[in-house]
């Protein structure tokens, strides 16, 4: 790692690890030897058997966390338990997002918009990311350049909304970065050395995206690994005056 992160060693936290490209993140980092110490969180055990085989593999590099984003209180306590162990983070990358979600399907027209899906939406893809911010505010309190990012969508752009529909998925993805956006503005107070950014994957061949795939021309199906390294080729490139943007998979500045 260079540029935005330009020291050693690094401590990383990856938030929603379990699968898709938080996992991503998690495998590419491990063997970066730049990087100490990696904090992981799953939501359920029972569906992060991948994550929490790398543990087995990595010795005490990588520390898997239960943690489900809604929960602030859970947030706390990861948080305090991240303490134990370090006192700065350098790395962060939010990666939890829901587009489906068993009964809970895109809302493609207004006939299918209702309150609790839209709830949902916003508990899980805008709400814990400001969460998050707030209580990692102690781990970012250092002298050295971070960089706090959550994964959000193009999809989320209004400038960019020429299609309509998905309602609750691009509305809580503006808000997340409405959201981080104003926590930038903050941190650039607080925590000064921190880049606060939002990212879009692209689309990536991930269960989030996969019931969408037959729309889509195969070469614009991102494999995980070429997603993940693509997006900390970005997060490299930042400079001091990038924080509080929302940029694309190849670090073009998306609009809002």
């Amino acid at each position: 790692m260079s540029n935005a992160i330009e020291f050693k060693p690094i401590n990383v936290l990856i938030i929603g690890a379990s699968r898709g490209i938080g996992l991503g993140f998690v495998k590419q980092l491990l063997k970066n030897e730049e990087v100490e110490q990696i904090f992981a969180t799953y939501r359920q055990e029972t569906s992060a058997d991948s994550l929490l085989s790398l543990k087995n593999e990595a010795e005490s590099k990588l520390i898997c966390l239960p943690l489900d984003i809604t929960n602030e209180e859970e947030i706390t306590e990861v948080v305090k338990q991240i303490q134990t162990r370090v006192n700065q983070l350098h790395l962060v990358i939010n990666c939890v997002g829901i587009l489906h979600e068993g009964s809970l399907q895109p809302s493609k027209s207004l006939r299918q918009v209702n309150s609790e899906k839209l709830s949902r939406y916003f508990q899980v893809n805008s709400i814990g990311s400001v969460l998050l911010a707030k209580h990692l505010v102690p781990l970012f309190r250092h002298h050295q350049p971070s960089v706090l990012a959550s994964i959000s969508a193009k999809l989320g752009s209004i400038g960019d909304n020429e299609l309509g529909g998905w309602y609750g998925y691009r509305a809580s993805k503006a808000a997340l970065n409405m959201l981080m956006r104003t926590v930038a503005i903050e941190y650039k107070r607080i925590n000064p050395q921190t880049r606060v950014i939002t990212l879009h994957p692209g689309t990536t061949d991930t269960d989030l995206s996969k019931p969408f795939h037959k729309n889509i021309p195969p070469e614009k199906i991102f494999s995980v690994e070429r997603t993940v390294k693509q997006l900390l080729t970005v997060i490299n490139n930042l400079t001091e005056n990038d924080s509080g943007h929302f940029f694309s998979w190849d670090g073009t500045r998306l609009p809002w």
